[in-house]
Parts: structure tokens; sequence; C-alpha cells
């Protein structure tokens, strides 16, 4: 069974940083993209960045330029959201998600179960 363990949320200042980490366990599939979007109270989940398997990027306008999503080096099946000069309205429930690939099935996403961050002096 898949499963998408996240970690690093927490309690920052405002200009502060944290660093989201996203697990994927118990996947036998090619792994075609991950992301983060965000939930904050009484709005739409959002989408904060993807990565592809190829490395290729997608942001937000909102969070270009001071956060950064990665995977890991070797399996790709870690996720990472570096997060710099975080702000107030950075606030929210990050989701990690996952677009595993398989002949049979096509693609299916898979989410985590979400991290809080919150950022308040």
């Amino acid at each position: 069974q898949v499963q998408l363990v996240e970690s690093g949320g927490g309690l920052v200042q405002p200009g502060g940083s944290l660093r989201l980490s996203c697990a994927v366990s118990g996947s036998r599939f090619s792994m075609a993209a991950m992301g983060w979007y965000r939930q904050a109270p009484g709005k739409q989940r959002e989408l904060v960045a993807t990565i592809s398997s190829g490395r290729a990027t997608i942001y937000d306008d909102s969070v270009k330029g001071r956060f950064t999503i990665s995977l890991d080096n070797a399996a790709k099946n870690t996720v990472y959201l570096q997060m710099n000069s975080l702000k107030p309205e950075d606030t929210a429930v990050y989701y990690c998600n996952a677009d595993l690939w398989a002949v049979l099935t096509g693609t299916t996403r898979y989410w985590g179960q979400g991290t809080q961050v919150t950022v308040s002096s």
C-alpha cells in the first residue's frame, strides 16, 4: 500500500525558514511527479510547487524566489520543500502529493496526511 509520510512543519516567526519532507513508501510504480499543496482555513487547497521525475519545476507566483522544491538524488521517492522568508500568509496545512504511474492503471495521485505550518510572531 502506498503511503506518503510528511514531516517538518511547525511554528516559525515571519522571515524564518522551514524544510518539509515527504517520503513515499510501499510503491512499485514509477514516479511521474511530486508536489506540495496547501490549504488555509476557509480557503481551497492550492498548488504550491511541483517537480517532475525529470526535475522540471513549477511554482505558484506567491512563493517564487522564496520556496524551493527538490527530489532526493537516488531513489526519487522523497520530495522536499525548502521555505525561506516565510510570511504569515504562508500559514496553512501543507499536503504532499505523488503522481505514480503504471502500465495497467495509468497515473494515480496519492496524498499525504498534511503538516501544519504556522508563521506568526
